[in-house]
């Protein structure tokens, strides 16, 4: 049986909502196995310990970029309609979303598709900040944040098509963007060797990058089976989460689609991964300053990545492996972000509470 008659049988919605819980199944696993963070690698690389959490995100980063710009070389895909590339975008605010996200990300202990693994790991802390998260973004996409956004966003913006791909500015072409992959690839295997040996830090990184690629892949198969009336698009964390808090709480729900299995998935699949490696575990906040940091975290995510596009996946790993503008400036941002507030964070902590943001440990980032 084809895609074409599958659609035609079961409708495309709920084609698409099944293919986002499969993809999202498998990113969740591989993302908990393996502990995929952007936040753990950006404080590694700032202390200049380029260990095993950076090697997982740069081993799962650059399998993304490899597999979707060989899937583009081979003509198997086709990006040009995804809106990261085709619609307006705004430079201010893929800058400034950034920025706020890399911040918010330290001061929660994890990006938005982190607190959603850590959530299904028994994780209460990463469980409320995803919720503050999912309220937050809802209020700058459509709320009473939304002005705000809107403002920031209207500071510099660019027109969709060539001038937001940096394929085409640079003028290297998809042949050019699976080569810089390979580099980053090789980037990858270097720290990662480096680093030690881990069945997961490789399986699981190379998985999730794989399911990055799943997305833009899947989506673009239904599209084209569809006759384009589906929009190709890939993970991201940010917009799912806002859809889901308002199918929870208004009437009428959102229409169902890709982003409707997507969180399920990911949290079923950080469910099993947490089972398989016994790390299922009720854990919650020690202290009330750290609340109060959770808390401003998530808000300070919530609103950057809204204002910026997208989340550490959406726009850090989807967006940029179609080397999206937005997606790389707004991934700069959330590595300048992490910097510039976990150096401020670690110069009001004692020697040992620095250490243990850096080796990952689950005490807080600082005493009440």
């Amino acid at each position: 049986m084809n895609l074409a008659t599958i659609l035609e049988q079961h409708g495309e919605n709920l084609v698409l909502a099944a293919s986002g819980a499969l993809i999202g199944l498998l990113f969740g696993f591989f993302a908990q196995r393996s502990r995929f963070c952007l936040r753990a690698a950006t404080i590694e690389f700032w202390h200049r310990k380029f260990g095993e959490k950076l090697s997982v995100w740069l081993l799962a980063f650059s399998t993304a970029v490899v597999l979707v710009q060989g899937l583009i070389v081979l003509h198997a895909l086709d990006v040009s309609a995804a809106r990261q590339i085709a619609t307006r975008g705004s430079l201010s605010g893929a800058l400034i979303g950034g920025l706020l996200f890399g911040a918010g990300m330290i001061m929660t202990r994890g990006c938005a598709s982190r607190l959603l693994v850590l959530s299904a790991n028994g994780n209460l802390r990463a469980l409320l900040s995803g919720l503050i998260f999912a309220v937050t973004a809802q209020a700058a996409l459509s709320g009473s944040l939304a002005p705000l956004r809107l403002t920031v966003s209207s500071w510099w913006t660019v027109e969709g098509g060539p001038t937001r791909d940096l394929l085409a500015i640079t003028g290297i072409g998809s042949w050019g963007g699976l080569t810089v992959g390979l580099l980053w690839f090789a980037a990858a295997l270097f720290f990662a060797t480096r680093s030690g040996w881990g069945l997961w830090k490789w399986v699981g990184g190379m998985g999730t990058g794989l399911a990055v690629t799943a997305g833009w892949w899947t989506t673009h198969l239904i599209s084209i089976n569809n006759f384009g009336a589906t929009p190709v698009q890939g993970l991201t964390f940010s917009g799912p989460s806002a859809e889901w808090l308002m199918r929870v709480l208004a009437t009428p729900a959102p229409p169902v689609g890709f982003d409707f299995g997507l969180l399920p998935g990911v949290f079923a699949g950080s469910f099993a991964g947490a089972l398989v490696g016994g790390d299922f575990k009720l854990d919650g906040f020690k202290d009330g300053y750290s609340m109060r940091r959770y808390i401003a975290g998530a808000m300070l995510m919530g609103f950057g990545s809204m204002l910026a596009g997208g989340c550490a996946v959406g726009a850090g790993m989807t967006g940029g492996a179609i080397f999206a503008l937005t997606a790389w400036l707004a991934l700069i941002g959330m590595w300048a972000g992490a910097g510039l507030t976990d150096r401020l964070m670690d110069s009001q902590s004692t020697p040992h509470q620095a250490n243990e943001r850096v080796t990952g440990t689950p005490a807080d980032m600082k005493a009440p």
